[in-house]
């Protein structure tokens, strides 16, 4: 058999210039390092496209089916047999917080809390334990677990005397401040309402200690920030949490800097086990060009060059944008976070300048404002492959259901997101506005390209919860057994599809991430079963047997 210098193949390097057809011409014919046999393959190629066996030379596939990679077995090849596991291309998280959330794995969660009793207790029991002075952050508190009422300040204050506590809705658009913090952040009945933000105020005008979206700042600027170390460890934890769960890449979607160095000072000392296509700020382009310059896009484990956008707030703050009032408070229809002429100025100059721009929209104006702008920036700067993304693309005018697939926006959902909002979002918006909320099946259908994360922490970090979620559409309180607006279910292979092959679409990574082929990347999850010929309902009890990244196993 042929030998070739394995050297090109390690780390990048010409790996990283040459296109997949090239690789796998390269790779062919040489033995194999190593080969997964007696396997069931999802290969990502094609929504039906199976196999039996592949083999791996180095950091890429080079082999596929039983009767080639029995060809290309030599004595120094390793033989892995996988007694008939389910393997499918290695699964990325397309909107995730990482930072943010893998910190918050060690702070206090009152995501089950389903009293104001309950919550209260769990922040005194949080604060008890903390020093005096110390912030309590964390959260993740889901109002409408006891009916809706928002908390206050009076709720908490009697049992954090010397705590701030700063702890955040589940959506991570709405915090609660005790009086302790409301007064380390200057907030009082004089403070003015932020544009983009709402200070929450009783009949008397005091604060109630909640702050939305934009007013969240107010806040946040005295919080002592984590150190480097702190922030680097917890990072590390939450990769160890995704690939446990068969997260081989994580598009990480935040609007602050924080994970972005984390995951640069990370890779300059090796590998970070976990891929990453790191967002920065839309605000922020200039930086980013500037880095893009200088350094270029990084390399397969950490790479950049998306800029991101928040447009408007959420559905469960009621912050989200709509054309009409929401049905339970109709004094609002939410409101857009960002000057609209700042936001064409941003996208503007951040395409002209090569980056792929992402915007978080989530009312039906607000992703018509967002289309409209991305067709502008399209007319104006010329035609070019540019990948817009719609982040949540979550409730949608009639007009705009076509128009994702019209313009190639990518619509980068949250199944999850669907089976949970699904227990109340007919109180916010109404049934006839449900009609086209999460309608993953009419974007597919249009041709659109739709793509699939969690936004972690607000949803769990595991494909296999967001798979079920988008296969089933049940929602987490057990009243739609039959499916939370049934039409807009997706099959199965959409489904995977949404966590390969659209997610290497959406992160330009498609020539060599997102599905298993000669001269991609070796990034493969074992399963213990085969995702299609089980019911579905038991899609989030399948195990991860193993996870292999860059062709080394990193879970398992």
């Amino acid at each position: 058999m042929r030998m070739i210098d394995r050297r090109q193949f390690v780390g990048g390097g010409l790996a990283l210039a040459m296109t997949a057809p090239l690789r796998a011409r390269a790779l062919a014919g040489a033995t194999l390092d190593i080969v997964y046999i007696n396997a069931r393959v999802w290969t990502g190629q094609s929504l039906a496209t199976r196999s039996d066996a592949v083999g791996t030379i180095g950091r890429h596939v080079a082999a596929l089916g039983a009767v080639e990679v029995r060809a290309r077995t030599g004595r120094t090849t390793k033989i892995v047999d996988l007694q008939g596991a389910f393997v499918v291309p290695g699964m990325t998280d397309c909107h995730t917080h990482f930072s943010r959330a893998s910190l918050m794995l060690s702070w206090p969660s009152l995501r089950d809390a389903d009293t104001p009793a309950e919550f209260t207790r769990r922040i005194a029991v949080s604060a008890k334990a903390l020093p005096p002075g110390e912030w309590l952050q964390g959260g993740n508190w889901d109002a409408d677990r006891w009916g809706g009422e928002l908390p206050q300040k009076s709720w908490i204050d009697a049992v954090t005397p010397d705590t701030p506590v700063a702890v955040i809705r589940y959506d991570l658009h709405m915090l609660l401040l005790n009086s302790l913090a409301l007064k380390l952040a200057g907030i009082d009945r004089h403070t003015p309402d932020v544009p983009g933000g709402v200070i929450g105020r009783d009949a008397h005008g005091e604060p109630t200690g909640i702050l939305k979206d934009a007013a969240r700042d107010l806040v946040t600027r005295v919080i002592p920030k984590p150190s480097d170390a702190t922030v680097e460890a917890a990072i590390r934890r939450g990769i160890e949490l995704g690939l446990s769960h068969g997260v081989t890449q994580i598009h990480n979607t935040d609007v602050d800097w924080v994970t972005h160095d984390a995951l640069r000072r990370m890779r300059a000392r090796g590998e970070t086990d976990m891929r990453f296509y790191s967002f920065t700020p839309l605000k922020d382009w200039e930086r980013t060009a500037a880095l893009v310059k200088a350094e270029g896009k990084g390399d397969d484990w950490v790479r950049w060059g998306a800029s991101k956008l928040v447009y408007d707030g959420s559905l469960g703050s009621r912050t989200a944008l709509f054309y009409d009032p929401y049905e339970d408070e109709p004094g609002t229809r939410g409101y857009a976070v960002n000057k609209i002429e700042d936001v064409r100025r941003w996208m503007l100059a951040a395409d002209k300048a090569g980056l792929q721009i992402a915007a978080h929209a989530i009312g039906d104006e607000a992703n018509d404002t967002v289309l409209d702008l991305m067709a502008e920036v399209t007319r104006t700067n010329g035609r070019r492959d540019r990948r817009f993304r719609i982040e949540h693309a979550q409730s949608l005018s009639k007009a705009a259901l076509p128009r994702f697939a019209r313009q190639n926006v990518i619509a980068s959902v949250q199944p999850y997101h669907a089976i949970d909002d699904g227990r109340w979002a007919i109180k916010r918006i109404g049934a006839e506005r449900l009609t086209r909320t999460y309608a993953f099946e009419t974007l597919i259908a249009s041709g659109a390209h739709v793509c699939c994360g969690s936004d972690w922490p607000v949803a769990p970090l595991d494909p296999r919860t967001g798979i079920k979620a988008a296969v089933l559409r049940e929602t987490l309180d057990g009243k739609n057994p039959h499916g939370w607006y049934p039409e807009q279910r997706i099959s199965l292979a959409h489904a995977l599809a949404g966590y390969t092959r659209e997610a290497g679409y959406a992160g330009f990574s498609d020539d060599r991430m997102g599905r298993l082929a000669p001269g991609y990347l070796a990034d493969l999850v074992v399963l213990d079963r085969d995702l299609f010929a089980i019911d579905p309902e038991t899609l989030d009890q399948v195990k991860v047997l193993r996870t292999i990244v860059d062709g080394r196993q990193r879970f398992g």
